[in-house]
């Protein structure tokens, strides 16, 4: 008897996995459904839903890897649904909402731009799965290649942030927009190291200071949203330019 391609053979197939062991890809799943419901609130006019609902995605996608490693449920389905998953809510959804949110009476321009950014996107994560797989063990984890994806999302919508936050409609013309949105595309699929979060170490004398950090941090972000995540993405920035020498004279030295 023979098996389709794709198709798990013996005891393989019969394998029985536990709730919990599916709780990873069930929080992809869910998402996945933010980004689309992202999508229809951004058609409908619900612009802040929308920008809250790809936040929520981009907390899940930091949380989805993390558990399924925690659980030792790591498997080829639930990393290659992970990249899907990305690039719909990080690389489609952000430009999507820019677009029905400012871009639409530039039409073509706007439209461009919507293109290239998620192509850039598609592009990055593709790469990223190569070099994921890859037997070369030398990359440095603690430095991405190019922006990651859930970066590149937040940085593109941060003339949305800064727009709720003022209170007022766009803050800068279509075209800026359009060109913000294709250099941050950009950015995602170039050779620029940026700072992987994932690997960073806390002293252990100076974690009371970070938590204190953390807590002020989260209650800016309960009280003044949308400019708090503004001085995040300007934070993320800053960290990219003020990291990128130092890398540089690390890759010279080895």
């Amino acid at each position: 008897m023979t098996t389709e391609p794709g198709e798990p053979s013996g005891d393989r197939g019969q394998e029985k996995l536990t709730l919990v062991q599916l709780l990873p890809n069930m929080l992809t799943v869910v998402a996945i459904c933010a980004g689309l419901t992202a999508i229809r609130s951004g058609l409908q006019g619900s612009y802040e839903v929308a920008v809250q609902l790809i936040l929520l995605a981009a907390v899940l996608d930091g949380m989805d890897g993390r558990l399924a490693r925690a659980l030792k449920s790591e498997s080829g389905m639930g990393a290659e649904l992970d990249s899907l998953a990305d690039f719909l809510n990080f690389g489609v959804a952000p430009g999507m909402l820019l677009y029905t949110w400012a871009l639409e009476d530039s039409r073509s321009v706007g439209w461009l731009a919507v293109l290239t950014f998620a192509i850039c996107s598609v592009v990055r994560l593709a790469r990223f799965n190569v070099q994921r797989k890859s037997e070369d063990k030398s990359h440095d984890n603690a430095y991405f290649t190019g922006v990651p994806s859930p970066a590149g999302a937040m940085l593109v919508m941060l003339p949305m942030f800064l727009s709720f936050g003022l209170g007022t409609g766009p803050v800068l013309p279509d075209v800026i927009l359009a060109i913000w949105m294709v250099i941050i595309g950009l950015l995602m699929i170039s050779r620029i190291p940026t700072w992987s979060f994932k690997t960073t170490r806390i002293p252990r004398k100076n974690a009371k200071f970070f938590l204190v950090a953390v807590a002020v941090a989260l209650a800016a972000a309960v009280t003044y949203a949308w400019i708090t995540l503004v001085a995040f993405c300007v934070a993320y920035v800053a960290s990219v330019i003020i990291m990128l020498p130092r890398r540089r004279r690390a890759m010279s030295d080895d």
